[in-house]
């Protein structure tokens, strides 16, 4: 469609005269176009000027869609000579200025087109002046080892980054343009980086002044070169490598904030990229980073003070940019939320303004309708600023201070009554301010005090200063606004002091306070969490101390809902894990599995699940954690020694974990069983044989699961379980497995082997491995043999183990230990494949061990051990002692347990045991008595 035939709206004329001569100037032109011409022409007196001048051209450009004239000018670009670059980009930014401005007057592009094809602009321009200056450096030997090819293929590894409005794709109308210049040192022999350097200079310099510098024929782009790292004594162009010491030693926040929209421009695009990734860590926080907030807030109080932007609206030279309810205002407010949330949240990254609020919506950071009212606002405070700039071309934000220019920006708005134009500006101006007005404003009224406490409290909270959390002058001043409300609460729990004492412990345990005391302020449901641990699980709240960054999922809105299962699981964390290098696989897989199994504590704590349902998602979490990192660490051993020989490697899960029954301290018992088929060695640059290559994958596996990095560890890992125990190889063969449980194995491994799953590795072997299992279970069903045999390991147990007591569940006769045997000898001499010890226990009654009623009572007596233990991991990390756990943790056990308090706790604990003993006894024999010490 042609330009004229889209138009969907003209200016009204401010000087009917001075459009007619604008229109005279075009000669024949289409007649639809007379109105839109002659209202620039009119209103515009900078816009009235280059019709003149580009009058034969643009008469022209008109007879075809303004992409078509856009696209031209680009190409255009690209074919001037050195000879040329100056006056010919001049020439062709005066071109753009008219396609642009008629295709936005007249209604052809939304804004959102109208900031593209302007940055397009930019883009092309600058390109030509990097190409062309660079060449010049290359051509004179001053880039070592780079050639004039290089510079027209990839900027010989310079690379202009566009921040600001030109990195979003949003530049308006006068705006200058913003970049970062830099060079990609990794080209370079070390002896010549700095020869480059001083030629990248030079380029850099005559980049900005073939684009910046006003001549007889204008200017192309305004070019702004301060954002780069310590601009006031650094060059205009250095190395990657010293800007990214740079960020990561002295980076501001101001800086995190501008590269949100930092992009590569022109030059070497693909060094630039791999820049902007290693700078996702210093832009993109893991942690909700609420400190921005404070940081925000803080600039943006600067800017109005130096501008002087302060008082009531007047609309007269207001500045639609930096004034109250102006343009930065929408844009603080997306940006702040961005980096406080981006770190954890790829989806909000977004470049662009208008999308960068609908992806806040869509993640519940902002109500959908907050976010489409200020997208709308946002339009048209730029179309506003648009048209100021258009009126002479300058580089100004502020509305006009006469009539005359408030009628002249009225009309370039399509705007018939300038009274009116007014009230709706100014309404938009307010609205901005009232929507983003609360997030912005300062903390008002008196500083609140804090409680009087009794002496023993007030020595506690005495320690906090000398506490590492509370060093720096911005923590102990967040904290302090926190501190009295935080004391409150706690005057409020069962027992304030061992509350308070267990908060002492969270406060002393934090290498550092002012994210986490900032989380805190802008969250008070964080601060309701904190208070109700501290009151209840002391070992929780010892866990927050060393991982807080858990309490970041807290804020997700993933925390509350629906359990994934381990194969979500599984999916969400190999998702995660994809197209990062192993060190960092290894620490997010710490972070995320961090994250879930804080969730899974919180809600067993507040009854949002049961300890049978706890269990079971600590198990799926485990298995998550495993099947997402088996295959993470099969390929970094491939990497050296080349794919897994054959079938592939499966790892099976035992014990706890093969039964789900895992709490929150619970270790792995691991196998890792391969099927090498008839491979005899991998092929890669280091060939191994399938024993050693597995034996290499299971101990990697291992290290993965269990060494601390930066991030902390994962699980504790046992492979005493597999075939010959410590003297066994730690991977074994599907065949030697199958041998080994067949001819080999004692009745106590036919026993364990009744609990094992196969938890990560490819299917068919898993099904392999299942099958075998089956197989020796029903092989080895001999009632009379395997009850002998648990008869004479319960007797070694006993006296080599613990002798258990009330709350030490797990441990002694009738025990959680006592009951998991016989279920699983009842299981083994069943023939049966169950792995719950409840499931176990019920084929008792055929084998003639036990009535019906007494294996539902040890099922039970098992349940109850397992909702204390789970309960117990959760309050402590140690031996479980009531006195240690506090009011609010008898309390907690008592309610998993369905008892009315501790006491009666103990008393049901040590009954049901005593009732558990006397039923295992009567199948497998009372086990010695303990010999006196």
């Amino acid at each position: 469609m042609t330009f004229a035939s889209r138009i969907t709206r003209h200016p009204i004329p401010h000087s009917p005269d001075r459009g007619a001569e604008g229109w005279a100037a075009l000669g024949d032109v289409d007649i639809g176009l007379r109105p839109l011409i002659e209202g620039t022409a009119g209103s515009s007196p900078y816009l009235a000027g280059l019709i003149g001048k580009e009058a034969v051209w643009l008469s022209q450009a008109l007879a075809a869609p303004p992409e078509e004239a856009v696209a031209a000018l680009i190409a255009e670009t690209g074919t001037l000579s050195p000879g040329e670059l100056d006056s010919g980009l001049r020439r062709i930014k005066r071109r753009a200025a008219l396609i642009v401005a008629l295709a936005d007057l007249g209604g052809l592009w939304p804004l959102h087109e109208v900031t593209q094809h302007w940055t397009d602009i930019a883009d092309a321009c600058l390109a030509a002046a990097l190409v062309s200056h660079v060449a010049a450096e290359a051509r004179r030997g001053k880039l070592p080892g780079q050639t004039e090819e290089d510079a027209h293929r990839d900027g010989a590894g310079m690379v202009a980054l566009a921040m600001g409005k030109m990195g979003a794709g949003e530049l308006n109308y006068s705006s200058d343009i913003d970049l970062i210049c830099l060079f990609d040192d990794d080209r370079f022999d070390e002896g010549d980086v700095m020869e480059a350097r001083a030629g990248f200079i030079r380029a850099t310099r005559r980049i900005a002044a073939t684009l910046g510098d006003t001549n007889a024929e204008g200017y192309v782009f305004r070019t702004d070169l301060r954002l780069r790292p310590d601009a006031s004594v650094t060059p205009v162009c250095i190395s990657m490598t010293a800007a990214e010491r740079y960020y990561e030693a002295e980076g501001r926040s101001w800086e995190r904030s501008a590269y949100i929209k930092a992009r590569p421009a022109a030059g070497d695009l693909a060094a630039g990229a791999r820049f902007l990734e290693t700078m996702k860590p210093f832009v993109w926080r893991r942690h909700l980073d609420f400190a921005m907030v404070q940081d925000t807030m803080d600039m943006r109080q600067r800017i109005r003070d130096h501008k002087g932007l302060h008082g009531d609206l007047k609309l007269e030279g207001h500045n639609m940019k930096l004034g109250a309810g102006g343009i930065r205002e929408i844009e603080f407010f997306a940006q702040t939320r961005q980096l406080v949330a981006g770190g954890r949240d790829p989806s909000l990254r977004s470049r662009r303004t208008v999308e960068a609020l609908a992806a806040l919506a869509q993640a519940g950071w902002l109500e959908a309708a907050t976010a489409e009212e200020l997208t709308a606002l946002y339009a048209h405070h730029r179309e506003v600023e648009h048209r100021v700039q258009m009126i002479d071309d300058a580089q100004t934000h502020a509305l006009p201070k006469s009539d005359e220019g408030f009628d002249r920006l009225a009309r370039l708005c399509g705007e018939g009554d300038t009274r009116a134009f007014r009230a709706r500006l100014a309404e938009r101006i307010r609205r901005v301010e009232q929507l983003t007005g609360e997030f912005f404003q300062p903390v008002k009224g008196e500083k609140p005090h804090a409680p009087e406490i009794p002496p023993a409290q007030a020595e506690i909270v005495a320690r906090w200063p000398g506490y590492p959390a509370l060093r720096s002058v911005r923590g102990q001043e967040i904290f302090e606004r926190l501190k009295p409300d935080l004391l409150r609460r706690f005057q409020s729990a069962a027992k304030p002091e061992e509350a308070l004492l267990n908060f002492d412990g969270f406060l002393k345990g934090l290498p550092a306070g002012v994210q986490l005391f900032s989380l805190f302020e802008a969250n008070p449901p964080l601060v309701d969490l904190i208070v109700d641990i501290c009151a209840t699980a002391p070992g929780l709240s010892r866990y927050l101390s060393r991982h807080s960054g858990v309490l970041d999922a807290v804020l997700d809105g993933r925390f509350f809902a629906d359990w994934p299962g381990a194969e979500g699981l599984t999916q969400e964390l190999s998702r995660m894990l994809s197209g990062r290098d192993y060190e960092q696989q290894l620490d997010l897989a710490r972070r995320w599995q961090k994250d879930w199994h804080f969730r899974i504590g919180v809600h067993q704590l507040r009854g949002l699940i049961d300890t049978d349902e706890a269990q079971a998602q600590y198990t799926d979490l485990a298995h998550g954690v495993i099947g997402a990192l088996w295959p993470a660490v099969c390929a970094e051993i491939a990497a050296r020694h080349g794919p897994a020989p054959g079938i592939g490697g499966a790892v099976v899960g035992m014990g706890s974990l093969g039964s789900g029954r895992m709490s929150a301290g619970s270790d792995l018992d691991l196998l890792v069983i391969y099927d090498p088929a008839e491979a005899e060695m991998s092929e890669g640059r280091r060939p191994l044989d399938p024993r050693g290559w597995y034996a290499k994958a299971t101990k990697t596996l291992i290290t993965a699961l269990s060494a601390p990095t930066a991030a902390g560890k994962l699980y504790e890992v046992d492979m005493r379980l597999r075939p010959s125990g410590r003297q066994g190889p730690v991977a074994t063969s599907i065949t030697a497995f199958r041998t080994y449980q067949r001819e080999e194995a004692w009745t106590w491994e036919h026993m364990a082997l009744t609990r094992a799953r196969v938890v990560a590795g490819p299917v068919p072997l898993a099904e392999e491995i299942e099958a075998v299992r089956c197989a020796v279970i029903t092989e080895k069903a001999a009632p009379d043999t395997v009850r002998r045999e648990a008869t004479e390991m319960r007797a070694r147990l006993a006296a080599a183990g613990r002798a258990g007591g009330t709350w030490a569940v797990k441990d002694g006769p009738g025990g959680m230990q006592d009951i998991e045997l016989l279920g699983q000898a009842v299981a083994l001499a069943a023939g049966a494949g169950d792995r719950a010890t409840a499931a176990q226990l019920g084929h008792a009654p055929a084998l003639g061990w036990l009535s019906q009623e007494a294996a539902a009572t040890l099922a039970e007596a098992h349940a109850l051990a397992a909702r204390v233990q789970g309960a117990a991991r959760l309050l402590t990390d140690e031996a479980l002692d009531p006195d240690a756990i506090g009011e609010g943790g008898r309390a907690f056990l008592a309610r998993v347990a369905g008892q009315p308090d501790a006491t009666a706790l103990a008393s049901h604990l040590d009954k049901t045991r005593s009732h558990a003993a006397q039923i295992i006894d009567s199948v497998l024999g009372a086990p010695p008595p303990e010999e006196p010490s």
